[in-house]
């Protein structure tokens, strides 16, 4: 029974190899096998690589399904239609468009499974890879909100500058009249005269100014701090909302380009792996030598077309054959007087009617 479905999955007429010895049946049954596992396997590859891009079991495992039909009958057809020849280059020539085509059967199918084996490596390539990302859309975001938070900035150093500037200048005066004060400076006498008065007065008047900037000033600071805090937030948010972008760079495409990142000779030797058992079926059939099958194969072949060359020829005769009769039969009939009177008589008639049908008509005009 299971003989019989690999002998149905290589492709080969069963009806022939019926007739063949065990031996035979074992080598189509060994090369459907082939055909059959290379198709499981696509099934696999398939439905891995569908689960990366859909996420979903169910759409995963129903396309990959459907591929591994699709893979199983390209397969199959591929060789069901290489005969033996009697020359192996006429075969190979025969058999290189199913190589190529064989071959990139393979690169489709090993890829798949490649990043499933290779999915730990994967992942910490994409980890560093959205690590970089993140920082780089930090930088990026940053530049949309850093000179505006930075000009506020500075306008808040202007701000407190100015409060600084003001109380030295205060701080100035009151070492001033206190010096007039105790004679140290001014007019070096003691006590508190009309100088002293005077420039107690200048003190105290921008005394009250310094006071009147710092309050307006720190409304101001408080104001621009507030418009900073607004930035910093809208900032953070715009981080916190890109996120699950980078988060999710994971896709296939992604994968695949991250498995290019890892040395290639592991995935060299994969795809030899999956080459061999895609091509091993053709070349089996290459390098093995002509069989009682493919002997009765070309038998049944060449009676087909011994029979349709033959049928072919029958029908050129006898459509030959009977354009002679017709030429002969004809031209005997065109020497009878019968028919010559008898056409004569009809041609007559036909022309009188005409001359008839020409009278009523110009006959009604009138």
């Amino acid at each position: 029974m299971l003989q019989r479905f690999f002998i149905f999955c290589s492709g080969a007429d069963t009806a022939i190899l019926e007739d063949c010895s065990p031996g035979e049946r074992t080598k189509y049954a060994g090369i459907g096998a082939t055909v059959f596992f290379t198709a499981v396997m696509a099934t696999i590859a398939s439905a891995y690589a569908l689960y990366t891009v859909f996420d979903n079991y169910i759409t995963a495992i129903f396309f990959g399904f459907i591929w591994g039909l699709l893979i199983f009958n390209l397969d199959r057809f591929i060789v069901s239609t290489i005969k033996k020849r009697d020359h192996f280059f006429d075969e190979f020539l025969q058999a290189t468009p199913r190589i190529a085509l064989a071959i990139i059967i393979a690169i489709v199918i090993a890829k798949p499974l490649e990043l499933k084996i290779f999915e730990k490596e994967i992942n910490q390539v994409l980890l560093e890879e959205k690590n970089e990302m993140t920082l780089a859309n930090k930088e990026q975001l940053a530049l949309q909100f850093t000179p505006t938070i930075d000009a506020l900035n500075s306008e808040i150093e202007t701000l407190k500058k100015e409060v600084v500037d003001k109380e030295a200048e205060v701080n100035a005066y009151y070492e001033t009249y206190i010096a007039e004060a105790e004679g140290r400076k001014g007019t070096e006498l003691i006590g508190k005269g009309p100088v002293y008065k005077e420039k107690r007065e200048k003190h105290d008047t921008e005394l009250a100014a310094l006071q009147e900037l710092r309050a307006n000033n720190n409304e101001k600071i408080a104001a621009t701090e507030a418009q900073i805090a607004t930035l910093s937030s809208e900032y953070q948010t715009k981080v916190v909302n890109t996120q699950p972008v980078i988060d999710g760079f994971d896709g296939l495409m992604a994968r695949v380009n991250a498995l290019d990142q890892l040395p290639w000779l592991p995935s060299l030797f994969i795809f030899l792996l999956f080459l061999a058992i895609e091509t091993a079926p053709i070349f089996a059939k290459l390098i093995s030598p002509k069989g009682a099958y493919d002997l009765k194969l070309e038998e049944q072949e060449s009676a087909l077309k011994s029979w349709v060359t033959q049928q072919k020829g029958q029908r050129e005769i006898l459509v030959t054959t009977d354009r002679d009769v017709n030429n002969r039969v004809y031209a005997d009939i065109a020497e009878e007087q019968e028919l010559y009177d008898y056409k004569r008589k009809k041609a007559r008639e036909l022309l009188q009617m005409q001359a008839d049908a020409f009278y009523k008509k110009q006959k009604s005009v009138l």
